[in-house]
């Protein structure tokens, strides 16, 4: 199939990164607890946010926040709050910046409680997999991530409503929301 022949769910847009994120990421499933902290991080910071300005500043994030290092982010301190406010490569919102280090030390408490963050979003999955749904109806939250949200605040979590958790299980491939005519669902 030529490039222009490709078919794309319409939110890509033209934007280079935000076509190249669509193609190569939005939808397809990672069981990698690093992946899942990442998007967790990013998800967060874009709260009130367009996805692209969070996509335009990704590296940024990797680097403020130690290649998403779990363990390293649990264990930042006053003064790396401080480094990361000075940061202009991240979205310097000091709640949020608190919020990953605090949803850092939880993930961990989860990998530590059941064996891993991936083990514990997909207890909420039917059969424990991913669903397809390649509908043109693309909901903003399900009952799935309103009981993954629910239970995440139960657990301490901050900046991961039931909309921010349903973009998660996009970016995550816990959801396949691909257009049923698009090229890379």
């Amino acid at each position: 199939m030529q490039t222009q022949d490709l078919k794309r769910c319409s939110w890509s847009g033209t934007d280079p990164l935000y076509m190249d994120y669509h193609d190569n990421e939005w939808g397809k499933v990672t069981h990698d607890d690093k992946k899942l902290f990442e998007f967790l991080i990013l998800e967060s910071a874009q709260a009130g946010l367009s996805w692209i300005t969070i996509l335009r500043r990704r590296d940024g994030y990797r680097n403020a926040f130690a290649d998403f290092d779990v363990h390293k982010v649990a264990a930042f301190t006053a003064d790396d709050v401080e480094r990361l406010m000075q940061d202009a490569g991240i979205i310097r919102n000091r709640l949020k910046i608190l919020t990953a280090i605090s949803n850092a030390k939880l993930f961990i408490g989860i990998q530590k409680e059941l064996g891993s963050f991936d083990k514990y979003l997909y207890s909420f999955m039917p059969d424990g997999k991913p669903i397809i749904n390649h509908s043109d109806k693309i909901p903003a939250s399900t009952p799935i991530s309103d009981a993954i949200s629910k239970d995440m605040k139960k657990r301490g979590f901050k900046f991961f409503g039931t909309t921010i958790c349903y973009a998660h299980m996009q970016a995550t491939g816990m959801v396949n929301d691909h257009i049923d005519s698009c090229s890379f669902k």
